[in-house]
């Protein structure tokens, strides 16, 4: 039921983004949605982890990911999508 509600949360987010931005903007939008969709995933994941070890690694996991999005939307919202160099050449 987690999952679902995440996922939900995404799409509305997502869809609430989308008004009055651009292609490149929505894009980078879905990809940050997505990836904090993946990471609350983990973060649950760890919350029913049956050892302390196994709960670090889906924590450390969930920053991962979720910093790792953060990344790519960064990159897709300063360079040019067609050749991903920031001066757009």
């Amino acid at each position: 039921m987690k999952k679902f509600v995440t996922v939900i949360a995404a799409a509305g987010l997502v869809s609430l983004a989308a008004c009055n931005s651009s292609p490149r903007e929505q894009a980078a939008d879905n990809i940050e949605a997505n990836a904090d969709a993946i990471a609350d995933n983990l973060e649950d994941a760890a919350d029913n982890a049956t050892t302390d070890n196994a709960e670090d690694a889906l924590e450390n996991q969930a920053d991962a990911v979720r910093g790792a999005g953060e990344n790519k939307a960064d990159d897709m919202r300063t360079h040019d999508a067609d050749t991903n160099l920031s001066n757009g050449i």
